[in-house]
């Protein structure tokens, strides 16, 4: 199957050290960038907001060469020898910019480059040559997830040009829960993580998209699942660009820490690529 029109993806990334130990969702990572060659052409450029770039407006980093950014302390010293150094998207940057100026949508344009752990990490698996031009947007946090779905639905033509889109946080995301309560990176799923995470499958697969937008106030265990919402926001995105009338689907499912969801969601009409889990 190649039809050519990127189903954009959210990716949970987990902790950096998943760029050491792989596990589950490692092993997804693996054999995804593949998949999306095989299914729809290798991407021309890959458009990717991570919930750790931020900022008080949307922001296109159109820098020409990008490097890995580690942007934590507390791991093991062999992450800060990983590299990856792929190429930028200036001109995408100008194509995204212009999507987004006639939704309405306040952009900034900035010669910077970098890659946060919740870009490479995961772009590492995908396509370990790093040759593949990226393009990241820094988002705003404090907007809400139906404004982030606005600004995916904007950037939606991409798609079927060859580009990737990407979003990249977690599906479910409580340090404090990890830190304070010390589990096994393979303890048993703990049952407001499993409500969440299911909650989150139901409710894309049935489209209900005013369940979704509202679920701080809908999810079950939304507050003890995410203290605050940067990590989800992304996933809103990935799916404004697959739109409102399309499928939105999980491909994979795996957790660590019996809390840290590592779920990854495909959002389209080419979603039906794979198979839902």
């Amino acid at each position: 199957m190649n039809t050519h029109v990127h189903a954009p993806l959210f990716l949970s990334h987990g902790s950096p050290m998943t760029a050491l130990e792989p596990r589950e969702a490692g092993a997804f990572l693996q054999q995804l960038g593949r998949q999306i060659d095989e299914r729809f052409g290798r991407p021309r450029a890959i458009l990717i907001v991570s919930a750790h770039t931020s900022g008080r407006m949307p922001v296109l980093l159109a820098g020409t060469r990008h490097q890995a950014i580690y942007d934590f302390g507390g791991f093991d010293p062999k992450l800060q020898t990983l590299r990856y150094d792929a190429p930028g998207a200036p001109a995408l940057a100008e194509e995204a910019q212009a999507l987004l100026k006639a939704a309405g949508i306040e952009t900034a344009r900035v010669d910077q480059a970098g890659l946060d752990h919740g870009i490479w990490v995961p772009l590492r698996y995908m396509y370990p040559q790093a040759d593949i031009p990226v393009l990241p947007l820094a988002f705003v946090p404090t907007q809400s997830p139906a404004q982030q779905f606005a600004l995916g639905e904007a950037l939606a033509p991409l798609a079927a040009q060859g580009v990737q889109i990407i979003g990249s946080g977690s599906i479910t995301h409580n340090l404090r829960m990890v830190f304070m309560g010390n589990p096994a990176i393979d303890a048993e799923e703990i049952g407001p993580s499993a409500a969440f995470r299911q909650w989150m499958v139901e409710r894309s697969v049935a489209r209900d998209w005013e369940a979704l937008k509202n679920y701080r106030r809908q999810a079950p265990h939304a507050l003890d699942m995410h203290p605050t919402d940067e990590h989800l926001l992304p996933w809103y995105i990935a799916a404004g660009a697959g739109g409102r009338e399309a499928a939105a689907r999980r491909i994979h499912a795996s957790l660590t820490f019996g809390s840290l969801g590592m779920d990854a969601f495909a959002f389209g009409p080419s979603a039906s690529a794979w198979d839902a889990v």
